[in-house]
């Protein structure tokens, strides 16, 4: 998290206690109580005075200047604003402690996150992080216009891994429609949540869990592309946009925005790896392997692009093995495609050795070509990782 170095000088409360005019009993004791700092007495005071007068502009104030000494902001906010609705006598006098009262809690938010972020128990970590969430929502609620404090929420929900925490914070950053970030985290959490009920559909194939899941990238593809409209060219968006059009196997429009993607931007190695990933989905095995080329040039390490390159190679070698089967035509060029996956699968094995589904792809591809040894060597190491 960015720390925020905030230079506001503290406010100084020029309330005037003292004056004694035609206020009522309960109000002219508050002030004097409050002058001598018997704070709880000031409050029992002040609210038996706006029960008795709720139109009390006043009494609202100072009602309002205790809650936000004892910390209780909500409350502070509530009886500000029942002040100023009954006159603007205290507008600016309230304008200036919500600023004070914002900065107080900000700047404790930022050492509480600070706090959580060096430490190293894991039940210290969430209560310091919560106790963060709950100053940056009390700044949030003296400066609803300014997303700093909510974006700082986010990212103390995200350090927990509370995701589910963060969508409420989000959809609130997303209707203010920024920052642009913001719509990216939201469609990825939804992603994510989808994922797992396709994941528990295949443990369970209990259907309702698959439609939960297409609910899910439902949402994700209509908040990105409300966050693709704003910001036509953060690539952030543009890049989950695409994801959630490919998991919910709308594979053309997936195909079709993330080629514009790559065009826009040829250098970004995520992208081209993304579009070579939907390209392997749609059968486009030939633009498939020149994308995922380019993303393993890229980033030599990115095992993700090396697996999928050596699968688009196997695929597409299985596709034309079965079209030389149906045809009987006794072509034999799927080899080729097989033989052009081996070197990726063994550089993968060598970046992760201990990779049992890389290794029973390696003995598959060996077997097919007839390298016997090889492929006994592949097998024993897919039992040994398995």
């Amino acid at each position: 998290m960015k720390k925020a170095f905030i230079y506001l000088s503290l406010l100084g409360m020029v309330l005037g206690f003292m004056a004694f005019d035609c206020s009522s009993a309960e109000l002219t004791g508050a002030k004097l109580y409050i002058n001598q700092k018997q704070y709880a007495k000031a409050k029992e005071s002040l609210l038996k005075d706006v029960q008795k007068n709720p139109k009390s502009d006043e009494g609202f104030y100072l009602l309002g200047y205790l809650y936000g000494e004892e910390g209780d902001v909500p409350n502070m906010i509530d009886a500000f604003n029942k002040s100023v609705a009954i006159s603007p006598k205290f507008e600016s006098q309230i304008k200036d402690y919500k600023k004070y009262t914002w900065q107080t809690s900000f700047n404790k938010g930022v050492g509480a996150f600070n706090v959580a972020v060096k430490t190293t128990k894991p039940d210290s970590m969430k209560i310091f992080f919560k106790k963060a969430i709950d100053l940056f929502n009390n700044a949030g609620l003296c400066e609803p216009d300014s997303t700093g404090a909510y974006e700082n929420i986010v990212s103390a929900y995200l350090n927990m891994g509370d995701q589910e925490g963060a969508i409420p914070v989000l959809l609130k950053l997303t209707d203010m429609g920024k920052p642009a970030y913001s719509f990216a985290q939201l469609g990825q959490i939804y992603l994510i949540n989808g994922s797992k009920m396709i994941d528990s559909y295949r443990a369970s194939k209990n259907v309702a869990d698959s439609a939960k899941a297409f609910e899910w990238y439902g949402k994700a593809i209509d908040v990105l592309k409300k966050g693709a409209a704003k910001y036509p060219s953060d690539s952030g968006i543009l890049l989950q946009l695409g994801n959630a059009y490919y998991a919910s196997d709308e594979i053309e429009t997936a195909i079709t925005s993330f080629k514009a993607l790559a065009e826009k931007m040829p250098t970004n190695k995520d992208i081209r790896y993304a579009y070579g990933v939907v390209l392997l989905k749609g059968k486009q095995y030939q633009e498939s392997v020149k994308e995922l080329s380019e993303a393993v040039k890229m980033d030599e390490k990115n095992t993700d692009a090396i697996y999928n390159l050596a699968a688009a190679y196997i695929n597409w070698g299985n596709d034309l093995r079965e079209v030389a089967v149906k045809s009987e035509s006794g072509d034999k060029s799927y080899l080729q495609k097989f033989e052009a996956a081996i070197p990726y699968l063994e550089q993968y094995v060598t970046i992760k050795p201990n990779e049992s589904r890389v290794w029973t792809s390696l003995y598959q591809v060996y077997a097919n070509l007839g390298k016997k040894e090889k492929a006994e060597e592949a097998f024993k190491k897919a039992e040994q990782y398995k």
